[in-house]
């Protein structure tokens, strides 16, 4: 005849859940002390009708446990690959500013790194607060003046200082890639020179997703601060 500890014929009785789980975690050899009664506990089965001892509940809260686990770590290597991926395209972009000994041709070497190392054709550089420049002719970039109407729509974004990611509205889009941007399903928006921004650089794509607003900012935070102080060395 199995023993029941002293305590718990109560609970047996009326059992309460709460009562039940703080017994059995203070007690953890309870069923080693009572293997009969383990044997005979039966459990539904949660993938069918059938029941199944306790053990084999066990086993499988353990293996989805697992697989659970599995599924993190591999997510977790993913975004680390990509995060080592993203560390050597800021490296490659930080020899070409380095290498570039006058604005245009930071300019140059900006537009160039944007398209080849990243994979961003659709990209635009708006200057505004830096005076008169020499451009490439690849027109990547653009100098407005810094009264310009359309950089009112942008005002928050210069008053964060900080990069911004997502959809634009079909005005913002047209004026920062043109009249033929309507490709371009989310951006990248980086202010260049903070608070005291004199410069925007928008990064475009056709994928919906490439720039979604809840994906961390902090590598195009590392590139605005690149471009801006590489810019403002002239």
């Amino acid at each position: 005849m199995t023993t029941i500890p002293e305590g718990l014929e109560a609970a047996t009785l009326h059992p309460a859940d709460d009562a039940i789980a703080t017994y059995l975690l203070k007690h953890p050899d309870f069923f080693e002390r009572h293997l009969s009664l383990l044997a005979t506990l039966r459990l539904p089965h949660v993938r069918g009708a059938a029941t199944v001892s306790l053990i084999e509940r066990q086993v499988d809260v353990l293996r989805d446990k697992s697989q659970g686990l599995e599924a993190r770590l591999t997510e977790l290597v993913q975004v680390a690959r990509t995060n080592e991926t993203l560390v050597e395209k800021i490296h490659q972009l930080t020899r070409r500013l380095l290498a570039a000994d006058n604005r245009p041709a930071v300019i140059a070497q900006l537009g160039a790194s944007l398209r080849e190392e990243f994979a961003l054709p659709d990209s635009h550089l708006l200057l505004f607060g830096l005076g008169a420049l020499e451009l490439p002719v690849d027109r990547f970039a653009t100098v407005i003046d810094s009264r310009e109407p359309g950089l009112a729509s942008f005002d928050t974004l210069f008053t964060t200082g900080k990069p911004r990611c997502g959809p634009l509205r079909d005005a913002q889009r047209e004026f920062l890639f043109g009249g033929d941007s309507a490709h371009i399903q989310s951006a990248a928006l980086v202010p260049l020179g903070g608070r005291q921004a004199f410069g925007l650089l928008a990064l475009g794509s056709p994928d919906v997703e490439r720039f979604n607003p809840a994906m961390s900012t902090e590598f195009l935070a590392r590139l605005g601060e690149l471009a801006g102080d590489a810019l403002a060395r002239g």
